[in-house]
């Protein structure tokens, strides 16, 4: 029997029970509930212990990762919706995967990660936002919104006689967070095969834009002082920082216009309207996330209730990072900390140590390795880029080898009137460089933008307010940096070998002299 339990499960049983016979007959492998939220940052998540922490936004999610594990230095590597989902189910970079944009899709050839869970012996389903075009006919179960769905009354496509995505099911009188959790703990209960272990793919909408909240929470958060992040009224620091560029919350750089979407009038003068527009912001976005951790709790409860819960793997996150207000900006999109950060915590009690951080430098490009090595494939496939970060989970030492810098490009180019210029750079431990190069790729037009240079010491500002590039003092590390972003541009196939004038902008301002 020994060789049929992952070294991950043995330990958390052991650990747990007491002894191998102790187990609960029926599966030898751990069920896995991956559970995603879209654009729930980790600052509106209490356990990360920013601004909002104390408001207590996320008590569920915090006992997840007060008995688990907090990951501190996830991050994706393109902050939009279709490019992250797409590296999270194929392993792969987006070049590789082929998804640059939100025009973006995977099909069936290319779902990689549940053909993989399958063939490991798991039971698979896809509930909720999926946002990758093509049928998820990969996977044995799946009941998806089409795009980006609907928050009320939600409409599923599911798998039926008419082809994709023709056979459809509305949720009536149902916020879309419920209506997720109502259809996983349907299939949890009646659907599924319970002769084999599920990994089952639970996605919210919320909090995704235009947070529009269950109506019991209108009075969540009604009388409460949200407290404002330092450089609201700032914008982006670096030479590519203008109120021409990204979309925020004051009167001269909202051109997304949010806060008259929240029914901020435009007589309130400033600083007064930026103030009040950002209360009504995080308060709808909040009471979205209210939503998603009261619901996670439904899921814990089944769990529970159905001696499952001591045989699950859960891990929660989002498919990226979100502005609330830091400088002056809304949205995703740029490779600043608040976008480009992703929460991610894994709960297995008896395995992990209660309360444990690690701060490995981790990418959405691994997530599908090391979901794989839970379920007991011990090789990453070839295809797939990312690396498994298994051993993270039982506290053992990252490998020698693991990356010390991990990649980022943002391909969209002023788009949406968010008004982000296109961009690429990398991140290490303690700085990040980024490269600004304002073009969209390939034959798609649109206004260039100016092409700059941004670096950051994260050590010494945290919060990026201060771009050091033309500093002589950090002439040595900006080297290095740029010569490992070469590197790992032509390692990961992120070149620009199709795109001649990105190409050419690169290197004609790749040595730009540090004044």
């Amino acid at each position: 029997m020994k060789t049929l339990i992952p070294f991950l499960y043995l330990c958390f049983y052991l650990s747990y029970s007491g002894t191998a016979e102790s187990q609960p007959s029926g599966n030898s492998k751990p069920n896995i509930l991956f559970i995603m939220a879209d654009d729930h940052t980790k600052q509106a998540i209490g356990c990360y212990g920013s601004r909002l922490s104390k408001l207590n936004p996320t008590p569920t999610i915090d006992r997840l990762a007060s008995q688990g594990i907090q990951f501190d230095n996830v991050f994706c590597s393109n902050a939009i919706c279709t490019p992250s989902r797409a590296s999270i189910i194929t392993g792969q970079y987006s070049q590789t995967n082929g998804v640059l944009d939100l025009n973006g899709s995977i099909g069936p050839d290319k779902q990689f990660l549940p053909k993989e869970m399958k063939k490991a012996g798991y039971e698979t389903a896809m509930i909720g936002k999926w946002h990758l075009k093509k049928e998820p006919a990969t996977f044995d179960y799946y009941c998806v919104l089409p795009g980006q769905g609907l928050y009320h009354n939600p409409i599923f496509n599911i798998r039926g006689s008419k082809p994709w995505p023709k056979n459809t099911i509305t949720k009536k009188d149902q916020h879309s967070s419920d209506a997720i959790t109502d259809i996983s703990l349907h299939w949890l209960k009646n659907e599924r095969d319970k002769s084999k272990p599920f990994f089952l793919m639970h996605h919210f909408k919320a909090p995704h834009d235009m947070f529009e909240y269950a109506k019991r929470y209108e009075s969540y958060l009604e009388d409460v002082h949200i407290p404002e992040p330092e450089s609201l009224f700032s914008v982006p620091a670096g030479s590519a920082g203008s109120k021409d560029l990204g979309s925020g919350l004051s009167k001269n750089h909202n051109p997304w216009q949010l806060p008259q979407k929240l029914g901020v009038s435009d007589d309130i003068p400033e600083p007064e309207y930026t103030r009040l527009s950002y209360q009504k912001y995080l308060k709808a976005y909040l009471r979205c996330v209210k939503g998603i951790d009261d619901n996670i709790a439904r899921l814990l409860s089944y769990l529970k209730d159905s001696n499952q819960l001591d045989n699950t793997i859960i891990i929660y996150t989002s498919d990226q990072g979100f502005f609330l207000g830091e400088h002056n900006l809304i949205d995703k999109r740029w490779m600043y900390e608040e976008a480009m950060g992703m929460p991610f915590i894994v709960y297995a009690p008896g395995m992990i140590k209660n309360n444990f951080k690690n701060n490995c430098l981790i990418n959405n490009t691994d997530f599908a390795p090391t979901l794989l090595e839970i379920a007991g494939l011990k090789k990453t496939p070839n295809y797939m880029q990312g690396k498994s970060f298994y051993k993270a989970l039982s506290n053992q030492q990252k490998p020698d080898e693991w990356r010390t810098v991990t990649y980022y490009r943002y391909w969209m180019h002023m788009a949406h009137k968010l008004a982000v210029p296109a961009h690429f750079g990398i991140r290490s431990e303690s700085h990040k460089l980024i490269f600004f190069y304002g073009r969209k790729y390939g034959r798609r037009g649109g206004k260039p933008t100016p092409i700059s240079w941004e670096f950051y010491d994260l050590d010494k500002d945290p919060k990026e307010m201060k771009n050091e590039y033309k500093n002589p003092e950090y002439k040595e590390i900006i080297k290095r940096l740029k010569t490992q972003l070469l590197e790992i541009r032509k390692d990961l196939n992120e070149e620009d070998k199709k795109y001649p004038e990105i190409q050419k902008i690169i290197e004609n301002n790749w040595d730009q002299i540090l004044d």
